[in-house]
């Protein structure tokens, strides 16, 4: 029984980038490698979103009707009805005038039951330390 786990950090807005969403859709994809793994083994993912990256979170995006493209509110949502753990860094919303009132915060409609995670930077570094591979997006 062995468990490989994966990080995802995001730090650039999604703004002119497909690097938010890519980090979220390669997450996602990571779960469904189980069906190759030995019985009792398994990949878990954690995703972070750090600096810019919070602007990713914002809740009530418009990018299906003015754009005709999936959110990447959408995909955080998706990525909590995997049952990952979606990291928002507290100081980097403070920075941004923030609050948990104006980012996604679970999948409720979707049947999700996970909930965002919104901490102090000190969680992602023991996070990041926790992990076997790392990647930054």
């Amino acid at each position: 029984m062995a468990t490989t786990k994966l990080g995802f950090l995001v730090q650039r807005p999604g703004y002119k980038s497909e690097n938010p969403k890519l980090a979220l859709t390669h997450a996602i994809a990571s779960q469904s490698v189980e069906i190759y793994l030995e019985d009792g083994d398994e990949v878990v993912c954690d995703v972070a979103f750090i600096g810019d990256g919070v602007l990713n979170c914002k809740k009530d995006q418009k990018a299906v009707d003015n754009y005709d493209l999936n959110s990447t509110e959408s995909h955080v949502k998706m990525a909590l009805l995997c049952d990952m753990n979606i990291y928002v860094c507290k100081e980097d919303l403070d920075k941004f005038g923030m609050t948990e009132n104006d980012i996604v915060m679970n999948a409720e409609e979707i049947g999700g039951d996970m909930d965002v995670q919104v901490v102090p930077y000190a969680k992602i570094t023991e996070m990041m330390e926790e992990v076997k591979h790392l990647l930054f997006f």
